[in-house]
């Protein structure tokens, strides 16, 4: 059959394969070879399907085993994390304590009740000393020094 037709134009048909054939074609160019039922092919054919399902069944729990071990990889990692979170809360919560402490000790109620505690009072218009200045803007104190404005 001439299949150099087919490969030149794809867009044409040909019918003639699909007609009933008339001659026939000649065999005698084929070279049969002879059938050897030998043990050992029948050995090596049937061996070799086993290996390779051996094979396929180490690639495939390697592979689990490689998911196991980094499953737990991540677990111990997420276990970290999740201790890391715990200690920041119990640090921000320590801190909020601190802070309520902090805040009331330096109340201005708990500062004037601590500075009555120690004896101290408020002023008042008697502890005030006034000084009178005279006219030529001169202060004299109580070291003989005199001290001038420079108005």
């Amino acid at each position: 059959m001439d299949n150099l037709k087919y490969y030149n134009d794809s867009l044409a048909y040909d019918f003639n394969m699909f007609a009933p054939r008339t001659e026939k074609e000649d065999y005698s160019n084929i070279v049969r070879l002879p059938k050897n039922n030998s043990r050992k092919k029948a050995a090596t054919r049937s061996l070799a399907p086993s290996v390779s399902v051996i094979l396929v069944a180490f690639f495939i729990l390697a592979a689990l085993c490689g998911n196991i071990f980094l499953r737990l990889q991540i677990n111990e990692v997420n276990s970290k994390i999740n201790s890391a979170k715990s200690q920041i809360d119990e640090l921000k919560s320590e801190k909020i304590s601190l802070d309520m402490e902090f805040e009331r000790r330096i109340s201005y109620a708990n500062i004037e009740l601590e500075a009555t505690e120690m004896g101290m009072q408020r002023k008042d218009k008697t502890q005030v000393k006034y000084i009178r200045i005279n006219d030529k803007n001169t202060v004299t104190t109580k070291n003989g020094e005199s001290a001038v404005s420079k108005d």
